[in-house]
């Protein structure tokens, strides 16, 4: 048996690696252990966490399938022009994941514990940028809409029963299904909530559902999983008899590794589905309010509360319901995504230069954004002297649903229609334990306009310029 995990963990190891299902949560295979050095002490440089071994205790843990990692982000950022208004925000997220390998335990083979808590603080930039699309995922965490708050993320099991098969449950969360190698870690690559990963999927829970699923190997390289979840999982709720009141959300993904000319790709699919009884996009004005203030689109950090302040300067005789509210029985989501290798040095297939594309497609009754796309290059340990560096350049275009708050749009000029950000980051590697990160971001957002002193009352949203910094340590 014990022959079989290790058979497991070789063909799993780079697909699973550090994956819980992000949103759709359909990778929650990412139970597996992390890597493991030979050691966590070394030179103040060189060491893998800034606080080391802790006197050797922390090297036997891991040798017995233990690893506690604690690790801070701080991002602040900037509107240097346009948007809503100049301003500048710093904000956080410190993140505590407990990894557990029964076997190493010396329990059992092929089960997998994953805890994971974050607590997030300081304030996002979001507001000021005027972008619908929040433009630091990290300050999403751990649960969408909620600053200076701490929640649990991940509490899952997993049991693999063969080396093709295994089986997950708990509270799940995710950060890595819709996963791409050179646009999907918010710790040192884009920092766009939609160069992370597909905004189709706002209407999916963003963390701490809980739930239950599987994942299939059938060959190498290869990982299929499937999941049904609760579609009100929070992080900041861990009551679990709340679970599954209002319907459930399921899941499915494949991802496959391709290699071209021996060039290291992959190839993603995956398609969400939900039951929830939700409100339609489509209303009678007099019903506006109650959906900007009822709905929540975690993905977009919850818009509604600033469409609703037009509401209530421009019409407040429709912030009180006259009609029945329009509801929808179901929703939906599909996606696709691939990254590509196009050059790597000889011997290092994860190092390189490469190009990245999703794509994603959601119930324009139900999902304000309709189709989400984004595409650019990543490049990764190709800087001369600087092995561990990453740099890269996206484009990210969102079209939001034409039933989205027409009313607004036609009395208001509010645009609404799509939004563009390109976005350009140079990640560096000053110690092993400690990265610093550049990051611009050019967005002509969706709303076009603000509120204002003149005569009409609004004034145009000119294209954000936003400019921040990222440092990451682990401890």
């Amino acid at each position: 048996m014990g022959s079989l995990i290790r058979r497991v963990l070789r063909r799993s190891r780079g697909a699973l690696l550090g994956s819980l299902a992000l949103l759709a949560l359909p990778r929650a295979a990412s139970a597996q252990p992390v890597e493991i050095p030979t050691t966590w002490g070394g030179t103040l440089q060189d060491r893998p966490r800034l606080t080391g071994s802790w006197f050797g205790v922390r090297d036997e843990m891991g040798k017995r399938g233990i690893v506690l990692d604690v690790d801070l982000l701080q991002t602040p950022m900037g509107v240097a022009s346009g948007g809503k208004k100049d301003g500048l925000e710093y904000g956080g997220l410190a993140e505590y994941t407990l990894n557990v390998d029964t076997q190493k335990l010396g329990l059992w083979p092929g089960g997998f514990l994953r805890v994971q808590g974050m607590t997030n603080f300081g304030q996002a930039i979001g507001a000021d940028s005027g972008a619908i699309i929040p433009p630091n995922l990290a300050m999403l965490l751990p649960e969408p809409g909620e600053t200076n708050v701490s929640g649990l993320v991940n509490l899952t099991f997993m049991q693999f029963l063969s080396e093709k098969f295994g089986l997950v449950v708990g509270k799940l969360s995710g950060l890595s299904a819709d996963a791409n190698a050179f646009a999907h870690d918010y710790h040192s690559q884009f920092m766009n909530t939609n160069l992370y990963f597909n905004t189709a999927l706002d209407l999916f829970p963003f963390t701490g559902a809980y739930g239950g699923g599987l994942v299939v190997l059938p060959w190498e390289g290869a990982t299929f999983t499937a999941t049904a979840f609760d579609p009100d999982g929070k992080s900041t709720n861990n009551n679990i008899a709340d679970a599954f009141k209002s319907g459930v959300d399921v899941a499915t993904e494949g991802r496959v590794e391709i290699k071209p000319f021996g060039l290291v790709g992959h190839q993603l699919v995956g398609f969400a589905w939900s039951n929830k009884r939700r409100l339609g996009l489509e209303q009678d004005p007099t019903n506006l309010a109650r959906l900007l203030l009822q709905s929540r689109f975690p993905a977009l950090g919850d818009p509604g509360p600033i469409l609703e302040k037009f509401l209530e300067r421009f019409f407040p005789g429709l912030l009180v319901p006259t009609q029945p509210a329009n509801h929808q029985s179901s929703t939906w989501t599909v996606y696709y995504n691939f990254d590509q290798y196009l050059w790597s040095p000889e011997g290092e297939p994860d190092h390189g230069i490469g190009l990245f594309f999703r794509f994603g497609a959601a119930d324009e009754d139900t999902s304000p954004v309709q189709y989400a796309y984004n595409v650019g290059i990543g490049a990764k340990g190709i800087v001369p002297g600087r092995p561990s560096d990453q740099f890269g350049v996206g484009w990210s275009r969102v079209d939001m649903s034409g039933n989205f708050v027409p009313f607004l749009r036609q009395q208001l000029d509010l645009g609404l229609q799509t939004e563009d950000t390109v976005e350009l980051y140079y990640d560096a590697a000053l110690t092993a334990w400690l990265g610093a990160t550049f990051d611009l971001q050019v967005t002509d957002t969706a709303l076009k306009k603000k509120k204002s002193s003149s005569p009409l009352g609004l004034s145009t949203m000119n294209t954000a310029v936003l400019l921040g910094v990222r440092l990451y340590t682990r401890f």
